[in-house]
């Protein structure tokens, strides 16, 4: 008895789909390029909106102010910070009304998240620079320190609660050097807190600020994870390694009154953290071959440092100590300075499409 004969066929996977060759061979696509096409035309809402200010406008702009702010707490100016602060708030202010879904998955960004404090952190660095006369007259000082503390303090609950309740958003997946923001949020409000008497308020903030930068600091002292999920030009946020405790040591010379045991320890550790940083040009190799905004991350860390050490000099008050402060200051200026002749510049390279930070969506997607 014969066996029956079937005719042998490929499997699924290895025929041939006949080609029509009425149609062009740019048509016929494979399915998995056909899917990462239309994954490419839908994965990305910014593509959805005409390009423009407010579409690129991300919170990480408040670099600017927020540097333009601690040279003016450094040397006492005002006028043309505030101006600045004033015009980015009002444009941020425009995207949170036309462009909400680019402010809600900016809020969803590892990154960009952590830059929604600095608008409130560059508001309060200018009340801490406003005239002594201004805060002595408690109530609109107060009135102002909560307008921008509250912000601050919400942002803390939601950021800090997801760190060790939501599994997606653990600390030790999100941790990158832009999370120290939040911690000096805290810490500006503490010191801005202390300046009016307000001290359980500002050992409040202060706790709350220092308790997660221990956290922090050994998460990314240990993984160092930010030079793996942070793009080569957003490296000038390690400066943020040395600002925390240089502002975390202003605030406790606020609290406690004088420039104590306490802050000289903050102190010398911002010190050295910068000089770590210093010591290594070869991780910023990269981010400067272009000026883009993120440079301006330089500038505030090298001013609070400077800060700092302008209060160890005046409670030391030591030769070392004052060639330290110059020394310091001399070079935050000259930071400052050097940047702000770039952006005048480069004007044409601050609003940029390809900002890592706008390319939240594909992190938002995958969440």
């Amino acid at each position: 008895m014969e066996s029956l004969q079937i005719p042998h066929q490929p499997p699924m996977a290895m025929r041939q789909v006949p080609v029509d060759a009425s149609q062009p061979a740019s048509r016929v696509q494979p399915h998995h390029h056909r899917n990462r096409a239309n994954h490419q035309q839908t994965a990305s809402p910014i593509r959805q909106f005409k390009p423009s200010i407010l579409t690129r406008l991300h919170a990480g702009y408040f670099r600017i102010s927020l540097s333009l702010a601690s040279q003016a707490l450094l040397l006492k100016m005002l006028t043309q910070p505030a101006a600045a602060q004033v015009l980015l708030s009002a444009l941020y202010a425009l995207r949170c009304c036309f462009h909400f879904q680019l402010v809600r998955a900016e809020f969803f960004h590892h990154v960009g998240v952590n830059y929604l404090f600095a608008p409130w952190i560059s508001w309060l660095v200018l009340l801490l620079s406003s005239p002594t006369a201004i805060s002595e007259i408690k109530a609109p000082y107060l009135a102002l320190w909560w307008a921008f503390a509250i912000p601050v303090v919400l942002l803390d609950v939601k950021i800090y609660g997801q760190w060790f309740t939501t599994e997606k958003r653990f600390l030790s997946m999100v941790a990158n050097p832009t999370s120290l923001i939040s911690v000096i949020g805290n810490l500006v409000g503490s010191r801005a807190a202390s300046r009016v008497g307000w001290k359980e308020s500002a050992v409040c903030l202060f706790s709350l600020g220092m308790a997660h930068y221990l956290v922090l600091f050994v998460t990314l002292y240990q993984r160092l994870s930010g030079g793996d999920r942070l793009p080569a030009m957003l490296r000038p946020v390690f400066f943020l390694f040395f600002a925390a405790p240089s502002m975390a040591s202003l605030a406790w010379n606020s609290i406690s009154g004088t420039f104590d045991t306490g802050s000289k320890m903050l102190f010398f550790l911002s010190l050295f953290l910068f000089a770590s940083l210093a010591c290594r040009p070869a991780l910023f190799k990269k981010s400067m071959r272009k000026f883009n905004v993120a440079w301006w991350a330089y500038s505030f860390p090298l001013t609070f440092l400077a800060l700092a050490s302008a209060e160890y000099a005046q409670e030391v008050k030591g030769t070392m100590a004052s060639v330290l402060m110059l020394v310091l200051s001399a070079l935050s200026f000259l930071v400052f300075l050097g940047l702000m002749l770039l952006t005048v510049l480069n004007t044409h390279r601050i609003l940029r499409e390809d900002d890592p930070i706008l390319r939240f969506d594909k992190d938002r997607s995958r969440n």
